[in-house]
Formats: structure tokens, sequence, C-alpha cells
């Protein structure tokens, strides 16, 4: 029987509570992070970061959410605020993962000031959960209002409400708490609210749905592994089956019917878990689905999931899944698309998708000890989580193309990073992955020790009966030498596995989708013990496995060879017919116009340039030492022929560190592919027939609306704008007609502010003609009308539409009028 400390040693590690008897758990434990000693210049420099940066940054950014509570605190102490903020659906999630990642970050160094702070916040959660355990503000606050998404009252909408998402974080911030201070103040905040949840969904509350259980799958998975993480962390294992509960419903009891973000497939409901074998739906909640499936599996001892998520797993890796580790490539429904629909420029891959990528896949790690499982996990991480954030801490990604034109606004209204977004889930999910990374390096079973993920460090674990310190040392991932130390207290036998990455091999990342092209050839891997080449060592499920009695002192040294190689894609996928991707190690490059002649979409690599003179340097980009690599390519010159250019490259990471550029990363291997790759410009102008406003003023133009006319800021006079000057204060219109029918996937307004007479406005909405009436545009669930300066405000449709006329009714500031410098229509490819 292994120890129920498992699941939590799996992210958070640490002592528990108290301990359930009956409980099964992972067969392999990992060694938790605050156990584990870095020494490493790749990750430590990035802590540093979170612990300086991201999480007070942060914590200022929710501070809206902190309001939400306090506000709800005050209404529940008696009192009656003179202002009620607007509710708001899921923000205070976000709230909660800042906690869950400072309280990582108290694990492994105390921090007086920053415990103090954690203290303040959880006193007010404390006292903004309502007597029977519930805890929602906006609920708290409106208990009967109908809000979008939300229905008329608690629980009344569970597909869209986010109410058992935000729960979910509560739990997992409360056991980080606990874990990190000792302190059960949050804790118990969690576990009444998890009492209270498992009464009104499985038991009936006369105060909810009639005294009936309300027995529905929450839309947005996160509470089922949550409900395990708090199930381990105290020994009850009634919230383990509250979470079982909450899996075998799902696509039983509730089915949506509609469309889009509407319909079943959407999040995971079409069928039950158990039968699923493939995924489907927004990436985010599948991947935290699955996650939870192999907690809940392994906590328990079954294997009534094992089979389904293998299918799921195995369809990601062939079929979709971008050579980045990148999931959801779909706009729209922020997920899965049909089988090889692996788009570059448009790809969405959302940043939270490779956070819940890693964590799924390290599960499945945990749950069958097979390499391949971390071999993704490592691709996701290194990859697409961390080109979520820059080097400073404080710009973000949300999507995560493969391509970029420089100029097209793809990430939220940005042409690269953003600040912030006004849906934070992004950047507070990594607030809480980067501190765990350490535990993902070392784990054991009853056979021995594990090495998974590789970085220069030290741990003390106990390995065949006897204390043993190991002490790893390398400079992964940019070099692939490792040096392992073993120090047990006396001579012990056990086994030692080194991970053997899938990139060793004759393609980069586990799955059908990818192989490395002819040309370059990897040395082969090499093994020594204490200087000794092995030359028969035994590889087992992706793993070097050397069984001895070890001794103090005794050294293992492994190479794993990195040269730079270049990958080619199935041709199911379209986007990457005729092109290659250049890896090196773990790590995917991409070409950026900061570092070469021209626009990286004039370049051509083939197999056999590629194969020429290579070289490597590291470079800074940001104050980061970064490898940066060169090969030999091809570029077109100003008469279009093809000449011989270097192409330099950097780790896909670290783009968008030195300003907006274009980038790329399957580059054309033929002067066909090259030629069809037209650099991207707005033709935004080509898809409108007129603007016409409700009031312009002499000296603006309607048709600057729709121009094609790319703003650098808000304050952009270099270009035409359309203002309401000097109507101030009054609302206004603005009527857009297409050029035809035309699919939408966004709409996005950059909205002109010169900080005097014109200003953002107070709010906006827009509006479909549909025969001849004006009809509200259904706004993507996780949408708002943003009214952000110096980017574009992007809303999606919440289904598919077809638009031919739009409108747009705008409220200015009291004092104000309004202006718009472009409204870009993005259709659906």
């Amino acid at each position: 029987m292994v120890r129920i400390s498992l699941l939590v040693a799996t992210l958070l590690g640490g002592p528990l509570l108290a301990a359930a008897a009956d409980v099964a758990g992972y067969p392999v434990e990992p060694v938790s992070f605050e156990k584990v000693t870095l020494a490493d210049e790749f990750w430590l420099p990035r802590l540093q970061t979170q612990r300086t940066v991201l999480v007070p940054y942060a914590f200022q950014q929710t501070e809206g959410a902190l309001a939400d509570l306090k506000v709800a605190a005050a209404i529940l102490a008696g009192k009656k605020p003179d202002n009620l903020p607007g509710p708001q659906r899921f923000r205070t999630s976000d709230l909660f993962k800042v906690m869950e990642g400072a309280a990582y970050l108290l694990a492994v160094q105390r921090d007086a000031k920053l415990e103090a702070q954690l203290d303040e916040i959880i006193a007010v959660i404390a006292a903004a959960q309502e007597p029977d355990g519930y805890l929602h503000p906006a609920r708290t606050l409106y208990p009967h209002l109908p809000i979008d998404m939300m229905g008329d009252g608690k629980y009344a909408y569970v597909d869209h409400s986010h109410e058992l998402y935000i729960c979910g974080h509560l739990y997992e911030a409360a056991v980080a708490c606990f874990r990190a201070t000792g302190k059960r103040s949050l804790l118990d905040v969690a576990e009444k609210s998890a009492r209270h949840v498992e009464r009104v969904f499985f038991e009936g509350d006369p105060a909810y749905n009639d005294g009936k259980p309300v027995n529905q799958a929450p839309g947005h998975e996160e509470i089922e592994l949550a409900l395990a993480r708090l199930s381990a962390a105290t020994g009850d294992p009634s919230y383990l089956k509250t979470a079982q509960r909450f899996l075998d419903i799902r696509g039983v009891t509730h089915r949506p019917e509609g469309e889009g973000v509407f319909s079943a497939t959407y999040a995971q409901q079409h069928a039950p878990v158990a039968k699923q074998t493939a995924p489907v739906g927004h990436a985010v909640r599948a991947t935290y689905l699955y996650a939870g499936m192999a907690d809940v599996a392994a906590m328990l001892g079954l294997d009534i999931y094992h089979e389904a998520l293998e299918k799921i797993w195995t369809n990601i890796v062939d079929t979709r899944m971008h050579i980045t580790g990148g999931l959801g490539a779909v706009h729209g429904i922020e997920g899965f698309g049909p089988e090889y629909d692996l788009p570059n420029a448009d790809a969405f891959n959302e940043t939270c998708a490779a956070v819940g990528n890693v964590f799924f896949n390290f599960r499945m790690f945990l749950l069958h000890r097979d390499a391949k499982y971390l071999d993704v996990a490592e691709v996701a991480l290194y990859n697409n989580a961390l080109a979520g954030m820059n080097f400073a801490g404080d710009r973000f990604f949300y999507v995560n193309p493969l391509a970029a034109d420089g100029t097209r606004p793809f990430n939220h209204g940005h042409a690269g990073r953003a600040p912030w977004f006004g849906t934070a889930c992004c950047p507070t999910n990594l607030a809480r992955l980067i501190p765990q990374v350490p535990g993902m390096i070392f784990a054991t079973d009853d056979a021995g020790l594990y090495l998974g993920l590789y970085a220069a460090s030290r741990t003390t674990l106990t390995l065949g009966g006897v204390p043993t310190e190991v002490i790893e040392e390398t400079t992964y991932p940019y070099d692939g030498r490792i040096a392992v130390t073993l120090r047990p207290e006396n001579p012990a036998t056990f086994d030692v596995r080194l991970r053997i990455p899938t990139w060793t091999s004759d393609r980069f990342v586990p799955g059908e989708l990818y192989r490395y092209a002819a040309g370059v050839q990897a040395p082969p891997v090499e093994l020594r013990v204490n200087g000794e080449r092995v030359y028969d060592f035994q590889v087992a499920n992706g793993f070097a496995v050397l069984k001895r009695e070890w001794k103090e002192g005794d050294r293992i040294e492994l190479n794993l060879p990195m040269p730079v190689r270049a990958s080619q894609c199935r041709d199911e996928v379209e986007a990457n017919r005729g092109r290659l991707a250049v890896t090196r190690g773990p790590l995917v490059y991409c070409a950026e116009s900061v570092d070469n002649e021209q626009h990286v979409f004039n370049y051509l690599l083939t197999a056999d340039t590629y194969a020429g003179q290579i070289d490597e340097r590291r470079i800074s980009i940001a104050g980061h030492d970064v490898l940066a690599v060169t090969v030999d390519a091809q570029r077109t010159d100003a008469a279009g022929a093809l000449q011989p250019a270097p192409l330099a490259l950097i780790p896909y990471f670290a783009w968008d560190n030195r300003g907006v550029s274009s980038m790329e990363v399957w580059i054309p291997d033929n002067e066909r592919t090259l030629r069809a790759n037209a650099i991207l410009v707005s033709d935004n102008a080509e898809r409108f027939n007129s603007a016409k406003a409700s009031h312009t003023f002499g000296q603006d133009r309607e048709a600057a609306i729709v121009d094609g006319r790319l703003p650098k800021n808000s304050f952009d006079t270099s270009i035409p704008r359309w203002t309401s000057w000097p109507e101030r204060g009054k609302p206004q219109t603005v009527e857009l007609e297409l050029a035809k029918p035309t699919n939408v996937r966004t709409i996005e307004v950059y909205w002109y502010d010169d900080h005097g007479g014109v200003q953002v406005p107070e709010r906006w909405t827009l509006e479909v003609e549909r025969a001849g009436a004006w009809e509200p545009f259904a706004l993507y669930n996780t949408d708002a009308y943003g009214v952000a300066t110096d980017q574009y405000n992007v809303v999606h449709p919440a289904e598919p539409v077809t638009v031919e006329r739009l409108r747009l009714t705008m409220w200015p500031q009291a004092d104000a009028a309004v202006g718009i410098l472009e409204v870009v229509v993005a259709p659906e490819e």
C-alpha cells in the first residue's frame, strides 16, 4: 500500500494532517519541491523573478478580486456598502492561484512580510464565506440578480458560472498555505466549503434547488483534482469520494445541447469520462479533467479511467499537439479541433493549457512509471508554458502562436505580450507552476530512484533503506551532460533510473506527428559509472536502469548529445507541409526578425543547407543568458530572388522579450512554400463596404474606422481617426457594413484617447443585424467589452455567427467624447 502523502508530494509536498488508512496512491513518489535545493542557472533566476516580481505584481493586479471579497464580507457583517462592484464570475480564482504560488515560495523560504499578507487576505476570505459554506462574492452581493452566464441564483447555471471552479482553486490555495505555514485558517474555510458542496450537489440542501441534489458536474473542471488534494492534506476520504462523484456524473446526468461553448463537447460532457476516447472541447478544462481522473484513480486504487486516459493521451500526441507542447489550437472554443488541425499564426494554444499539459503528464508518469509522459511534460514546460511570461515577469502571452507577423494583434488585442488580461488565468497559473518545477526532478518507488526533469540540484532521501544524499550537476537544457553523485550513509542496493528523452531518438517528442528530417545525426547516448563506460545498460519505459550496490561518492555520468535538429511534420497537417522546425535538446527554436536582416517570413531552410555550418553562441536577452543558433539558409532579396543568408534562431520561450517583431517556428523548406508565405498585412479595409456614425467631428472621418491603418498606440495622431467631438457624454453609434457575409472569429476595437476631450468610453456593446432587426452580439463566456488603451479590445462570439452588418453603441464618460482608430473583423478561416 502506497502512502496517501504521495499525492500531496506530487505538486505540493510536505506532511499530512492525518492519513487515510485505506487510500492507495501513486506508485511513484516525487520528492517535494521544498526538499530540493537548486543550484541551477536556468531555473534559479526564474524562481527569483517569481518572488520579487510576478507574485507581488499579480497580487497588485488581483486587488479587484480582493475588493469583491471585502464587500461580500461587509454585507455578511450586516453593513451596507455605498457602491457595489459589478458581478464578476471568476476573478476570485485568480487571487486564489496567486496565493497558492505565494505559499509555495513560503515553503521554500519563510518571508514574514509575505506570510502576513497572506494572513490578511485569508481573514477577508473567511469573513466573505457565507454561514453555510457558500463562497462566491458575486452571489453574496447579488443573490438573485440574473447575471450573464450565471443564471438567477446560486448554482443556477453550473455549466458556466465558475462557482465550483473557484472552489477548486480555493482548496488548492488552502492546502498550499497549510503545508507552508502549518496554519489551518484557510484550510478550515476550504473544508467548510467542501462539505457544503457535497451536501448541495449529492445529498440535498433545503436552501438550494428546492432541496434536491443538484447532481451536475461543473462546466469548468478543477474541483475534482482539488478535492483529491484536500483529501490528501486532511486525511478525510469524503472529499475524495466527492471528487469521484463529480467525475462519474459528467456526461451522464447532464449533457448540453447547444453549439460552440454551449455544446456538450466543450466541457467534456458528451460521454461518461471512462468512455471518452479523444480530447474534445476547451483544452484547459480537458487537461484539468484528465489530471483529476488520474488523481482519483491513483488514490482509490482504481483502473476504471486508465483506458480512457491512455486513448486520450495517444490521440493528443498523435494528432492534436503542437511541437511546442501547446494544446487547444482552435480559437472560439479555445480548444481541440479536428485531428491534424494545427495552424501556426492562427494557433490559440492558451498558456493555461500548457500548464494543464504539464500537470496531466506528470501525473501519468507517476501512475505508469513511463518516461514518455515526462517527455511531453518537459516539452510543454520549456516551450509553451515558459513562453507565457517574459523574462522580467510582468508581461504575458494568453495566446501562443507559432508564427507572428509583428503587426497583427493575436494576443487578446496585442501584437506582442500584454501587461495583464481581463481574464487573468494565465499569469496566475504561471505564478503557481514555476515554484513546483523542482518537485519534478527526483522521484522514488520501492525499487529506487528516478531522475525526471534535469536540473542542477540536490536532495536527501531514503534509498534501499538508507538515508542518501543525491547531487545532480548539469547546465541543462543547453547541455545534455548530467552528473549524479550518490552519498548513502552506508552501502545500499537500489535502482537508479535516468530518463533518456524522446528527443535523443528519431523524433523530438512522443507520438506520430513529428520526425527528424534527414541531415544531422546525433551521437549515441553515453552512460558512465565512476568513470567507466557502461555499454549494455538496460532501457525500460524510457529510463536507463542501473541496479547495484551504491557507496559514498559513487558518480554516474549521463551524456545526452544535443545537436541542432530539424523536424518534419506529418503531411496531414496542412499548415506544416513543406516546412521544417528547428530544435536542440528539449527546446524548440524560432526565428525572430530582431536577429535577422529581413522579416522572418522571407527565409527558406532546406535539410541540405541546414546540415551545413551551424553556429551556437550564448547571447543576452533581457539580462538572461540564452543559447542562440545560426544556420545556413536562403532569403529573398529586394528583387524577389533567393540569396544565401544566415538565419539566426533563439529558443521559442525567449521570443518577444525585445519588443514586437515577426516570428516563425516552421520555416519553409522549398521555394513554392516560401512564395506562398506572404507577409501578413492588414486587409481589414477590404472586408468592409462602409462605416456610418451617429456623429463625426468635422476634421475626422468615418472611413478611418475600417481603413486598415494599424495604430501604434491610442494617441496615435499619425493616422486618421473617428471621434464624436464635441458631443461630450452623449451616446454614439457606429454601423459597419461588411463586403460580404463573414463567419466571425473576433471583433477588435482600438480606442482613440487623447487624455483630454476624447477618451475611451465608459462602456459599449455590439449588435448584429438579422432580418432587418438589431440583435445583441452573444459574447464568448469569458469575454467582456473592454475599454483598455494601447491595444485592441477583443471579443469572440459565443457560438459560430455569420455577420454582414454590425452596430457598436458607446456610452462616453460624462465629460468626454469617444473615438476609434480601427475596428477589425477577423474571419474564421
